[in-house]
């Protein structure tokens, strides 16, 4: 009798394996934007007015230690303008918001680099993909960079962080999670349908919308823009605001990141266009396609922009519920996920063989 090995086989465990890790960090990396949902809508992101990657991990552990702590934060405007007269029982909260998140960013770091070194050790990851994974790791590094880069803004001559920082640090790791989610997808070997090339394009133009709006959100919360102007569909009076106001700013550029009414209204069009695009987009699937994974992708990322659409117009009538807003950031990294996983989707192409070196070829032997 003639037993065969196959090589399918032999390469199925590795690669559900390294898919499975992939789809945790991702899952991580969801998880702290959310987190971080909270500490900015709590105020709690200055609350940690130092950066100590290793001994930062431990919180405080005796009266004293909190009382340091607090003693810190009382120094940073933030304190005196908008928390004068504070607990230590409450800074004890939006503290451990903060130290949440940063020990969140940590875990990511050991849940990524531990099982990467085992993988490689083990020779299950090609020499591409291993370049590619250093690079999400490099950028993840960057990320707890940025963040105290951010953070570093509002402990001076403000009560809260840059916006234009906290767009940079929110978008970066929208990019993380973009990177690492798409890799695992890619693993995936499964022969798959090929949309025609309008379907394609219009999958990934979405994603780049997508990623543009979570930007101008991140400006809009770091402006305070949604508790200002909160009418919709009007704006400021109309549906178009008046020009001297939406670039009341010299240079004029400064109106695009500064302003918050051009800002807010940058956001609004920008959320139309995505809607507008995203139903066009399944109009055509369905009319292209019928069935499968090109319309079942294309009209669910329709129904999630639209949620998300809903969610954010009435977190602006109700002038930014904490509820409202954390559930408005999840939607979004929602969308962002189906924008993802449908434009990879879209663009597959068979990859080549992720493993091989390390694992014996297919043998024969005769009993």
């Amino acid at each position: 009798m003639t037993e065969i090995v196959s090589a399918d086989t032999r390469e199925g465990v590795p690669t559900r394996a390294v898919r499975l890790w992939l789809f945790a960090v991702a899952a991580m990396v969801a998880a702290i934007v959310l987190v971080g949902g909270v500490t900015r809508l709590t105020e709690s992101g200055l609350s940690i007015t130092e950066w100590q990657p290793v001994m930062g991990a431990l919180p405080p552990l005796s009266e004293a230690q909190w009382l340091t702590e607090f003693h810190r934060y009382q120094q940073i405007p933030q304190y005196h303008e908008l928390n004068s007269g504070m607990s230590l029982d409450a800074f004890k909260t939006i503290f451990w918001w903060e130290w949440t998140h940063r020990l969140l960013g940590r875990l990511i770091g050991v849940v990524f680099l531990v099982p990467l070194l085992w993988f490689l050790w083990r020779g299950w990851i090609e020499p591409g993909l291993r370049a590619r994974l250093w690079l999400i790791f490099g950028l993840g590094a960057l990320q707890g960079a940025v963040g105290w880069w951010m953070v570093a803004s509002g402990l001076v001559h403000r009560v809260e962080v840059s916006q234009y920082r906290l767009a940079t640090h929110l978008v970066l790791a929208c990019v993380i999670y973009i990177a690492i989610l798409w890799t695992a997808l890619r693993l995936d070997e499964q022969p798959r349908e090929t949309p025609p090339a309008r379907i394609r394009v219009v999958a990934v133009g979405l994603l780049i919308l997508v990623l543009g709006q979570i930007y101008l959100g991140a400006l809009v919360a770091g402006l305070r823009a949604g508790y200002v102007y909160n009418t919709w569909p009007l704006i400021d009076g109309g549906l178009f605001p008046d020009t001297s106001q939406l670039f009341l700013a010299k240079p004029l550029w400064r109106n695009f990141f500064e302003n918050a009414l051009t800002v807010q209204f940058d956001h609004r069009m920008l959320a139309y266009a995505i809607w507008l695009g995203a139903a066009w987009h399944a109009i055509d699937t369905l009319r292209t396609a019928r069935r499968g994974a090109a319309w079942r992708g294309a009209l669910t990322l329709f129904v999630a922009v639209t949620l998300q659409a809903v969610l954010g117009i009435a977190t602006l009538l109700w002038v930014v519920p904490l509820l409202l807003a954390l559930s408005h950031q999840a939607t979004a990294i929602v969308v962002l996920t189906v924008a993802v996983v449908h434009a990879a989707q879209m663009t597959w192409r068979p990859a080549r063989s992720t493993f091989h070196a390390a694992l014996p070829l297919p043998t024969s032997s005769r009993a």
